[in-house]
């Protein structure tokens, strides 16, 4: 734990302007890896790493399949927040939900108990009423892919009713969306 102390993780080092810099003790706070996991972008993706816990794994030590949809959400939540957005923000003061409408997770290897795994999640699909975003799981000591999904979003309004996303998000969700392929 001493070590994290010491330096600021690579994401606050290497010059990157966050919106959370000038608030006081951030640097100290997002140094210390809260939930065991850190974050940084990563040319429309953004990466998260979290360390598998026991709690999360079966007797064998593999971790049991519905974790997978709980990561994708913290790859989630710290995408959003790294595009200066907060959940909780849209929900009070914009009645704007986004609210999961399909979730899909394809397994490839396992992780195991005590695996450092990088989350990697980024915005694939963004229109008016909808988001869809990617994710990527990869044990981080190997680069291995272990597995991939997406979920789909509806945004909707406090009483559960499909609404436009404001426009002041759908501007910020338009410019992360990956860029279309050119045909030669």
């Amino acid at each position: 734990m001493a070590s994290k102390l010491e330096a600021a993780p690579p994401h606050l080092s290497d010059g990157l302007q966050s919106p959370y810099n000038s608030v006081p003790g951030f640097r100290l706070f997002a140094s210390l890896g809260r939930f065991d996991y850190t974050s940084q972008p990563m040319r429309g993706w953004y990466e998260t790493t979290i360390r598998v816990r026991y709690a999360e794994t079966d007797q064998m030590g593999v971790v049991y399949y519905a974790n997978f949809f709980v990561w994708f959400e913290i790859g989630r939540v710290e995408l959003l927040r790294q595009m200066g957005l907060q959940y909780k923000e849209m929900e009070t003061q914009d009645d704007s939900y986004i609210v999961v409408a399909e979730a899909h997770c394809r397994y490839l290897k396992p992780a195991r108990y005590d695996d450092v795994l990088r989350i990697r999640t980024r915005v694939a699909e963004s229109r008016s009423r909808t988001i869809r975003f990617a994710y990527e799981v990869l044990n981080d000591a190997t680069a291995e892919l272990l597995a991939t999904g997406e979920t789909t979003h509806v945004v909707c309004d406090r009483s559960g009713r499909p609404r436009t996303l404001p426009a002041k998000y759908r501007q910020i969700f338009m410019a992360r969306r990956p860029a279309p392929a050119t045909q030669a």
